[in-house]
C-alpha cells in the first residue's frame, strides 16, 4: 500500500486540480501562452546541499549548469534532462535530485535549460542534447543520461540519436516515468486514466503537437518507443501504476529486453507520475537506487583539465 505521504499528495493534487493543463486542450493552450509571456525562473535554489559546487555556461543561448562535489575525485558525468510537459521549467525537485546525484555518485551532473514550447521543438533539442553528451564524454571521460517525464522522452531519444548518428553506447540511461509514445494511443491508458491525479490525455496532446513541430509522431526524436532499441546501453526505468504513462513504459521494457537491452524496471503499485521526485518514503528509496545506479555506471575517472 502507498505510504500516507503519497496518499496525501495524491489527494492534494486532485484538490488543487494540478492536472488542468493536461486534461483540457483549452487549459493547455492557456498554459503555453502564459509561460511564453511570463517564463518562470530556472536557476538552482539558493539553499542546495552545501557539499556541491555549481557553475554555469551558455551553449547556443542555453544556460547549462554543472553540479560537482566540492571535494574528492570525479567519475564521469550525468546529463540530467528535466520534465514538465515540454512547457514547465525545471523545478526545485529536479535540482535536489541533481545535487544528490553529484554528491553521492561523485560525478559531474550537467543540467541543460533547454527551450520550451512554443519556442523549442524535438528537432531542435534532441540533436543539441546529443552534442552536449558527446562534449561531456570528451571532457569527463564518460557520460550517462537521466530524465523524468518529458525529460525522459528527450533522454531516450538522445540515447537513440547517439547510437545511430555517433556510434555511442551509453553506460546507463535512467528514465523516471518517461513519455515514450507521444501518440498516447495505447488503449490501456484508459484503464489508468481515472487513477492518475497528475496527468491527462487531451491537454497533453496539445502540448505534444507543439513539441513535435514538423516531425511525424513516430519519429524517434518524438516517440522513442517507435525506434529499434537494439544496441542501446542499460536502461533503468521507474514508473508508478497510477500514471497514464505506465502502459507504454511496460511496452518499452518489453521491447528493449526483446532487443537484448539490459533493463532494470521498478514499477510501484499505487504510485503516481514521477514518484521518485516526490517527498515520500517511496521517492527517497527510488532516489537512492538512482544515485547508486549512476555511481556504478560512471567508473571512468574524470579527465584533468
Amino acid at each position: 500500500m502507498p505510504s500516507l505521504t503519497v496518499r496525501a499528495l495524491s489527494a492534494y493534487l486532485r484538490l488543487t486540480r494540478a492536472n488542468r493543463p493536461f486534461i483540457s486542450p483549452e487549459q493547455a493552450d492557456a498554459r503555453i501562452r502564459e509561460r511564453s509571456v511570463r517564463p518562470r525562473p530556472y536557476g538552482p535554489p539558493a539553499r542546495l546541499r552545501s557539499d556541491v559546487s555549481i557553475s554555469v555556461e551558455h551553449r547556443d543561448g542555453w544556460p547549462v549548469y554543472t553540479l560537482t562535489p566540492r571535494t574528492g575525485h570525479l567519475s564521469g558525468s550525468v546529463v540530467y534532462i528535466h520534465g514538465g510537459g515540454w512547457v514547465h521549467e525545471i523545478a526545485a525537485q529536479h535540482w535536489s535530485l541533481a545535487a544528490d546525484i553529484a554528491a553521492t555518485a561523485r560525478t559531474a551532473v550537467v543540467v541543460p535549460i533547454y527551450p520550451l514550447i512554443p519556442f523549442g521543438t524535438a528537432a531542435q533539442v534532441v540533436p543539441a542534447m546529443a552534442d552536449l553528451v558527446r562534449d561531456c564524454v570528451n571532457q569527463y571521460g564518460d557520460a550517462c543520461l537521466a530524465g523524468d517525464s518529458a525529460g525522459g522522452q528527450i533522454a531516450l531519444s538522445t540515447a537513440i540519436a547517439l547510437r545511430d548518428d555517433h556510434g555511442i553506447r551509453l553506460p546507463a540511461t535512467v528514465l523516471i516515468s518517461p513519455c515514450v509514445d507521444l501518440s498516447l494511443s495505447n488503449p490501456d491508458i484508459d484503464v489508468v486514466l481515472s487513477n492518475d491525479p497528475w496527468l491527462g490525455r487531451d491537454g497533453t496532446l496539445v502540448l505534444i503537437e507543439q513539441w513535435r513541430g514538423e516531425l511525424d509522431i513516430t519519429d524517434p526524436q518524438v516517440s522513442p518507443l517507435a525506434a529499434d532499441l537494439g544496441g542501446l546501453g542499460p536502461l533503468t526505468v521507474f514508473c508508478g501504476t497510477h500514471d497514464i504513462l505506465q502502459p507504454d513504459n511496460r511496452l518499452l521494457v518489453e521491447k528493449a529486453r526483446n532487443a537484448g537491452v539490459a533493463v532494470d524496471y521498478h514499477e510501484a503499485p499505487g504510485l503516481m507520475h514521477v514518484y521518485p521526485l516526490t517527498p515520500s518514503p517511496e521517492g527517497k528509496a527510488a532516489r537512492e537506487l538512482i544515485t547508486d545506479r549512476l555511481r556504478s555506471a560512471n567508473t571512468t575517472p574524470a579527465r584533468e583539465g
